[in-house]
């Protein structure tokens, strides 16, 4: 069976705005779902929003209006956002669509009637913000439940409880197990050893309902109509309900082909939530319901943008939106700046004028000087003809084959073709670094490594002086050869960034007259042509278009 890649994110609570995390989150998925595509990969890529909870309850009450009708109006500001940012998702995820409550009713069905799901009366300190009940373990040195709680209360309520605890010693073997292979359950690796110190101290099972007394907006119990289903079972499925599960047949294996091509997903979601839901909920839940070891997801964890240090929040009024920046910077910028300036994995302090230096740096002064500056050259000097000459692209052919230099028929004949054969080893060099770097999740090391060809293009023309070869007829060999390397290095440039900057790959493509028949088409870039000498001998590139303005003030 042909295996697809699944990716997926974490789905937005439609009770918030969208803020720059979201947007980083869903620009990495999207990247590395481009990236899967540019090897030619099969992709599925989900996203969507949780649409369920008392806090959407309470704000709908507060508007007025019926929750269906709040949940639709703000979910229609992450889909705007993302369309603006360029994330191209294959589905879209919505908790009160129909396939999706066919699947967690059939999930909480099955387990019920497994005895793993039971009922049971808990009474104690209640967290109204953060809608569940505290332990001792969440007060603080002083005794007290901290401010992150909002209102704590005491109250007594009868729930559905999920039997979460006999799972442990399976999920420590699994953290373990995978641990030791090329695909660990949960990356970067710090977070692994987070997680399993986390569920060395699990005790205890999960409250999965809220009685419908004083929470009505979710999905009903389907053993018990007074319930409603809280958060887990809901937001969790979501990952496997809108890939084709089928919760009414037991063995795995008998999963609909459409769900088992798919399944298990490479999750990418906030370190705020791998522990409990994400790493420990998440995987006993599956377990229970009879995936294997083998089928259970790899979870992706990102750090946070923070402001100044401290972490963004709707109390402290520091969050940033990504929409305005989008609008005053351009898609393009913001998505550059979000995968180059973050380490996948690690915290990163968000900087308004870093958006600006690093595009005004990288792209503009860089980039698109060298796309500008080469072509300007290639219309001024041959109008826009390229010329690879005959006898060095034999010297090249033997260069890639030996992968060294060919000593005798180079260095002492043609020892001008020397800095030329170093160049183009370098690019390949460099795109071979830029792949393996996003085959580990570490973009904008990838794209450190990719925008280096283009400065060691900008090295390239001040060393050989092309305007200096242009005066004499004896040096229009290397000139040609110069001309030609450097719209050879775009192309190959253009493929390694377009997953991150896709307009800008398509910018590079149609200045320099390539596969114009696929112009605006991501089919158009491959990475398997990021091979030396696509462009053939005799082609003429196009006029410059400025690609990258810089930003000003």
């Amino acid at each position: 069976m042909a295996k697809t890649f699944y990716i997926t994110t974490a789905i937005d609570y439609t009770n918030s705005a969208p803020h720059i995390g979201h947007a980083y989150e869903k620009v990495l998925a999207d990247v590395i779902a481009r990236y899967q595509r540019l090897k030619g990969e099969k992709v599925f890529f989900l996203t969507g929003v949780d649409q369920h909870g008392q806090k959407v309850q309470q704000s709908a009450t507060k508007e007025g209006i019926a929750p269906e009708e709040f949940v639709r109006s703000t979910t229609e500001k992450f889909k705007n956002l993302w369309r603006k940012l360029e994330v191209n998702y294959d589905d879209w995820a919505e908790t009160i669509d129909l396939r999706h409550k066919k699947v967690v009713q059939g999930m909480l069905q099955r387990l019920f009637d497994q005895d793993q799901i039971y009922k049971d009366k808990q009474s104690g300190y209640y967290s109204v913000r953060q809608e569940q009940f505290l332990t001792d373990k969440e007060r603080g040195p002083d005794g007290e439940f901290g401010p992150e709680w909002g209102q704590v209360e005491l109250r007594e309520e009868e729930n559905y409880y999920f039997k979460l605890e006999r799972h442990k010693q399976w999920l420590l073997d699994l953290i373990d197990k995978r641990s030791k292979i090329e695909k660990p359950f949960v990356i970067p690796g710090f977070r692994e050893t987070e997680l399993r110190n986390a569920v060395e101290r699990l005790s205890g099972d999960l409250c999965i309902s809220r009685p419908k007394s004083r929470l009505s907006w979710g999905i009903e119990l389907p053993f018990d109509r007074d319930y409603v289903n809280y958060v887990w079972f809901d937001a969790l499925s979501n990952y496997i309900s809108f890939a084709g599960y089928d919760p009414t047949i037991e063995k795995y294996e008998d999963q609909p082909k459409e769900f088992l091509e798919k399944w298990p997903a490479l999750q990418i979601i906030g370190k705020d939530i791998l522990i409990p839901a994400h790493g420990i909920y998440w995987p006993i839940m599956l377990h229970a319901l009879g995936f294997p070891d083998e089928a259970m997801p790899q979870l992706l964890v990102h750090g946070w943008w923070n402001l100044g240090g401290a972490k963004m929040s709707k109390s402290a009024g520091n969050i940033v939106d990504p929409n305005a920046l989008a609008d005053k910077y351009g898609a393009e910028a913001l998505r550059y700046y979000l995968m180059s300036d973050i380490a996948t994995g690690k915290d990163a302090d968000f900087s308004e004028e870093r958006v600006v230096e690093k595009y005004n740096t990288d792209l503009a002064n860089s980039l698109g000087n060298l796309l500008n500056r080469s072509l300007n050259m290639s219309e001024k000097y041959r109008l826009g003809l390229l010329s690879n000459e005959p006898e060095y692209a034999t010297h090249l052919q033997m260069f890639m084959k030996l992968e060294q230099l060919p000593e005798e028929s180079v260095r002492l004949k043609k020892p001008e073709y020397l800095p030329f054969l170093d160049h183009a080893a370098s690019v390949l060099n460099s795109a071979n670094a830029s792949s393996r770097e996003m085959n580990e999740f570490a973009i904008n090391s990838s794209l450190e490594v990719s925008l280096y060809v283009a400065t060691r293009c900008n090295i390239l023309i001040d060393r050989t002086s092309p305007w200096h070869l242009a005066k004499s007829d004896q040096t229009a060999p290397q000139l040609n050869l110069i001309l030609y390397q450097l719209a050879e290095s775009l192309r190959i440039i253009a493929i390694l960034i377009s997953p991150v900057l896709p307009k800008a790959a398509h910018g590079i493509f149609d200045q320099l007259n390539w596969k114009m028949e696929l112009s605006g088409n991501d089919e158009r870039f491959s990475l398997k042509d990021a091979e030396w000498g696509g462009l053939p001998n005799g082609h003429v590139v196009g006029k410059p278009v400025p690609l990258f303005p810089r930003i000003e003030g």
